[in-house]
């Protein structure tokens, strides 16, 4: 049961989180400069930093339910417990 509040959890914070724009200074740079001048050249760069970051989380998704399913089946092999 406490599993399951910690993912719930950590789906709700990954998925409802607030977009933010944090970028390397060079990059923040080259952003600031092409929305200037009409470019969109920030939107895929803050798009293609989005990309990147949402592997780790998958990963570490896959690894937390491959964990859970291991722990239940586990369980079930032991049987109710008395």
């Amino acid at each position: 049961m406490q599993l399951q509040k910690i993912f719930f959890l950590l789906v709700f914070a990954v998925f409802f989180s607030l977009s933010a724009d944090a970028q390397c200074a060079m990059c923040q740079a080259v952003a600031e400069t092409s929305t200037k001048t009409g470019s969109t050249v920030a939107t895929g760069l803050n798009g293609g930093i989005l990309y990147l970051m949402v592997f780790p989380y998958l990963i570490l998704s896959v690894i937390g339910y491959a964990m859970y399913r291991h722990k239940k089946s586990q369980r079930a092999q032991l049987g109710p417990e008395e």
